[in-house]
């Protein structure tokens, strides 16, 4: 099926996603609150984790329903389907490789849902603090 706007429309549209998220900032902004000190979408890591702290090997992705294929939210679109399989299916693959790489390398890594962030924020907070505070203790 053909794409249903022009091209200008979709390169606006296209041009509109950010690499930062409401949901990752209303996060990140809750850990900083509470004294965990982190860097955000570091370049120089594998997959450009949404928080990182290397001194103690943590790294935290926090994974919209849609882009990363929630089996629970995820919606599928109607048009250009064999291209959204593709590209859903891809960032499935990619997570998979990048959940590997961390535990090889002997990091801790946590993903964090969109629909528990929206949910729940204050027991994801709580949840990511413990994760960093036991990471922590295991350096």
């Amino acid at each position: 099926m053909a794409d249903n706007m022009s091209k200008e429309q979709r390169r606006k549209n296209m041009q509109a996603i950010r690499s930062q998220s409401k949901l990752e900032n209303r996060v990140s902004r809750e850990l900083w609150n509470r004294g965990i000190r982190f860097r955000k979408n570091d370049k120089s890591l594998f997959g450009k984790p949404d928080i990182s702290i290397k001194k103690y090997k943590v790294v935290i992705f926090i994974d919209s329903c849609f882009w990363h294929a929630c089996e629970l939210h995820g919606n599928r679109p109607k048009s250009n389907q064999e291209y959204w399989d593709k590209k859903l299916f891809r960032n499935k693959q990619r997570d998979a490789e990048i959940i590997e790489f961390y535990n090889q390398k002997g990091w801790y890594l946590k993903r964090v849902w969109e629909h528990e962030i929206k949910e729940d924020l204050k027991q994801v907070v709580d949840n990511l603090v413990l994760f960093i505070e036991q990471a922590k203790e295991l350096q």
